[in-house]
């Protein structure tokens, strides 16, 4: 039987411009799943991705939750489209109030970065309900960006006791691509809401938080760490490190997606056997 791997991401190419995150978004699962994993992809639903030349569709089994942040309804809508040649399928993370319905230059993060908290929360929990939907229990779960850096916490504390996730291994890429400044200073009142316990939340330090730790607090709930790409902090790197986790550093002059495979293995022990 395959392992499945699970890629939640920030940047997936050809769906945005071939940026250095964009591009491992989609050359690392097409990759693995060539290395014999099953592989599902998840990202997030920017305005700027034009619905009609990459074939997206929505899926309407699994749309039409509504995701509760700060006391409002914000329907989840879920789309999807075939990555070619490998025919990987992507999903995507949409909703009006968070993601330009029509056609727009830039990615939201950028262009209304007061709402990243609230889009970043959303995003977490449409991919975890939509993941339980799918009726699809992955092995692995890699996450890559920091709109991703909720789903570690989330996956061990609101979702601890789900047995869709309760055997994977989560897997964080650390990455040099971040945000500016620092989250809305409501963002940890906003996540109490959800019930996340106090404990939790001191992994993020005092408000505001910052990316720095939003990396971090990823870290702490993860199982595994990835250097995932060259220019991140030395600090948040000594930070991985001291975690005592497994770490993966590839090389790049050797064969970096074996390496991946490898690592994934390693994380399974005997269930891959």
């Amino acid at each position: 039987m395959k392992q499945k791997v699970l890629y939640i991401s920030q940047e997936i190419s050809p769906y945005l411009s071939e940026s250095p995150m964009a591009v491992q978004g989609r050359d690392l699962p097409q990759a693995v799943q060539e290395k014999g994993f099953e592989v599902r992809t998840f990202m997030p639903k920017y305005g700027s991705i034009n619905e009609r030349r990459n074939q997206l569709h929505e899926v309407i089994r699994l749309s039409g939750k509504n995701i509760i942040i700060d006391d409002t309804d914000h329907p989840l809508i879920i789309k999807v489209a075939t990555l070619q040649p490998t025919r990987m399928q992507v999903y995507f993370i949409d909703n009006d109030d968070f993601f330009h319905k029509f056609p727009c230059k830039g990615l939201e993060t950028d262009t209304d970065p007061a709402q990243n908290d609230e889009r970043m929360m959303f995003f977490t929990r449409g991919v975890v309900e939509t993941v339980k939907k799918l009726r699809w229990e992955p092995a692995i779960i890699n996450c890559m960006g920091w709109i991703t850096a909720m789903h570690p916490a989330a996956l061990r504390t609101l979702y601890h006791e789900d047995p869709a996730f309760a055997s994977a291994r989560i897997v964080y890429a650390l990455r040099p691509e971040d945000f500016e400044g620092t989250l809305d200073p409501r963002f940890q009142e906003k996540l109490r809401q959800w019930d996340v316990a106090p404990e939790t939340l001191k992994a993020l330090g005092t408000e505001p938080v910052t990316a720095a730790a939003l990396h971090r607090f990823a870290m702490d709930y993860a199982d595994a760490i990835v250097l995932d790409a060259p220019g991140v902090d030395p600090e948040l790197i000594a930070y991985a490190e001291a975690t005592g986790k497994p770490f993966l550093r590839p090389d790049y002059d050797g064969d970096v997606v074996q390496q991946y495979a490898d690592f994934y293995h390693s994380l399974l022990g005997a269930d891959c056997a």
